[in-house]
């Protein structure tokens, strides 16, 4: 159950990807052989993440408590902001084997 905070949640990562900052750094992961590289990564509050997907699959990065849900297409890419601190860790929902982990830590 997601309750009241899932859903606010939801939608500041929603519209984080919908409008994304102009200040943060953009840190990509590529997918490659079923896999995220690198799997864990630290990046800032305000930063953005790029999934680029190498592989002739789609995937997805979804967050654990499915907080947030990104479609990445085969040979395509897809971004998402993080506009707070925390750590996040996140799967593909087509290839669960699939796992990583973002640490949003302020400098």
């Amino acid at each position: 159950m997601r309750g009241a905070m899932g859903a606010t949640l939801a939608g500041l990562f929603q519209l984080a990807l919908v409008f994304p900052s102009q200040g943060g750094e953009l840190v990509r992961v590529k997918i490659t052989n079923l896999a995220f590289v690198p799997a864990d990564i630290t990046v800032q509050p305000g930063d953005t993440v790029e999934w680029v997907n190498e592989d002739f699959i789609d995937h997805t990065a979804t967050e654990t408590s499915e907080a947030w849900d990104v479609a990445i297409p085969a040979e395509k890419s897809a971004q998402l902001q993080f506009p707070r601190a925390g750590t996040f860790s996140y799967y593909c929902r087509i290839h669960p084997g699939m796992t990583g982990t973002v640490h949003v830590i302020a400098k």
